[in-house]
């Protein structure tokens, strides 16, 4: 089983073996191919991914044009989190932008571990704190931040995305064009030399 899935949980959470035995025990090892999706828009989500390797990309479609809202990474968790918990139609495509390698587990084993395993809804109650603060970071970065301020702050947090992912889809994320995203990496490299 994941190692990384492993750490993750005990990094949040003071687990002792035989609980996170049980809980590992509920997740299986999927592979998808860069270009393969983990959810399609539209669909019902019944699956909730551990990524283990590689780069997910959850984005939608609107007047004809990719619209990137996330990009998930190792040591991340990704779903569509209301048509999950809600059984609604999902709005986002999760897409790899690499090929992956994820531990997923699927709605009614998640469930029913929430109802017998209390470590487990304690983790998931912190996974969805941070779901929700991650959604009011993004939210206040694209009111109050400029396009520096929200390219340098991924770039200082998440670094690895610039040499994994298209920057058309980083450019995406942050609310610029890829042509800005292009100009700010040139004026970040000049102002190093």
């Amino acid at each position: 089983m994941s190692s990384s899935l492993q750490e993750c949980i005990s990094s949040q959470i003071s687990i002792d073996k035989l609980s996170l035995d049980d809980i590992l025990s509920n997740f299986e090892t999927v592979h998808l191919k860069k270009g393969d999706y983990l959810l399609q828009a539209g669909s019902i989500c019944r699956e909730m991914a551990f990524i283990e390797s590689g780069y997910l990309r959850m984005y939608d479609i609107a007047d004809g044009k990719e619209i990137t809202f996330w990009i998930g990474s190792s040591g991340k968790f990704i779903t569509s989190l209301s048509s999950f918990v809600f059984q609604t139609s999902n709005f986002w495509n999760i897409q790899a932008v690499t090929d992956c390698k994820l531990q997923v587990i699927n709605r009614t084993q998640h469930f029913q571990l929430c109802e017998t395993q209390p470590k487990w809804l304690e983790f998931d109650n912190l996974l969805l704190a941070h779901s929700f603060a991650l959604l009011e970071q993004s939210m206040f970065a694209q009111l109050h931040t400029t396009a520096q301020q929200r390219f340098e702050n991924l770039l200082h947090n998440e670094p690895d995305l610039f040499n994994n992912v298209p920057l058309q889809y980083i450019a995406s994320m942050i609310g610029i064009t890829p042509e800005s995203l292009s100009r700010l990496r040139k004026n970040l490299s000049n102002s190093i030399s």
